[in-house]
């Protein structure tokens, strides 16, 4: 899924999502929540932790397509973040290896602090953009979806509703990336006393073909979204996979895996320390 030296955390995005479904306060106290009040009181949690991770550095290890691992450093500098090499199949890095991350580190750092007001803003630009369009699809889970629960259980050690999400009648998909939803469903476990989402997990249940491009997605492609407290009520994923099945041209099939780890979580560092810290 990587690398461009851009934070690729699949983290929830609901920002600005408008949700007509009912109100958020002066539900009875004692009468059981509905699907609809349930999803109505995450999506207020997931914009405030979507709102607040830029402000987090963490680490992050992600499985490597021919087996192995690599783990990276994710540090926000000056309005973007960039993504240190740290360790190799759970190993230190040399010192040569370190030297040369290093090197590339203060680079950036140096770069960055010496770049024009333009080039800054188009850095930022470009980072934002890429952020929302990586988490667009998350975004759209409470749209394309009519949700129902199903019961309630313990999950991570949290007390949790469990949710089951089905097409929604007439969704309309805003973008390409969101055309999948169409052909998929999917389940939500969503911690009682945060509402925030514990866990999700979606799957193509029927092919869905993508207007505009010669490819249809297969069944068999899901994703699953596990998220952690972190810091004054703010949750960040802890782990994200992806299996895609696709066919280009519906003829030539493409498959495409990713599984990240993400953990130490702490407030980002700000540039001119990280220069000093060598």
């Amino acid at each position: 899924m990587r690398k461009n030296n851009g934070r690729r955390i699949c983290s929830i995005t609901l920002s600005g999502l408008v949700l007509a479904i009912c109100p958020v306060s002066g539900w009875p106290q004692n009468a059981p929540l509905t699907a609809p009040q349930i999803i109505a009181r995450s999506v207020e949690a997931n914009a405030r932790d979507w709102k607040a991770a830029p402000d987090y550095d963490n680490l992050e290890t992600d499985k490597e397509p021919g087996g192995g691992t690599k783990t990276y450093s994710t540090l926000m500098i000056d309005g973007s973040p960039y993504n240190r090499l740290v360790k190799i199949n759970g190993a230190p890095l040399s010192p040569q290896q370190e030297a040369v991350e290093q090197q590339k580190l203060d680079a950036v750092i140096a770069q960055r602090q010496h770049e024009s007001p333009q080039d800054r803003a188009d850095r930022i630009v470009k980072y934002e953009k890429d952020r929302a369009r990586d988490h667009v699809l998350m975004a759209q889970l409470t749209q394309a979806f009519d949700f129902t629960v199903i019961g309630q259980q313990k999950l991570n050690g949290r007390n949790v509703y469990v949710l089951k999400a089905t097409p929604r009648p007439g969704y309309q998909p805003p973008s390409m990336e969101t055309q999948v939803l169409t052909g998929m469903q999917g389940k939500l476990w969503i911690d009682k006393s945060t509402f925030q989402w514990v866990k999700v997990t979606a799957q193509v249940i029927h092919p869905v073909s993508i207007e505009g491009f010669l490819a249809q997605v297969e069944p068999g492609t899901r994703f699953e979204l596990e998220k952690m407290p972190v810091d004054n009520g703010i949750w960040l994923p802890s782990h994200f996979s992806m299996t895609a099945h696709a066919k280009i041209l519906f003829l030539f099939s493409h498959n495409e895996a990713d599984d990240e780890s993400y953990y130490d979580y702490h407030k980002a560092t700000p540039a001119r320390t990280l220069a000093m810290e060598r």
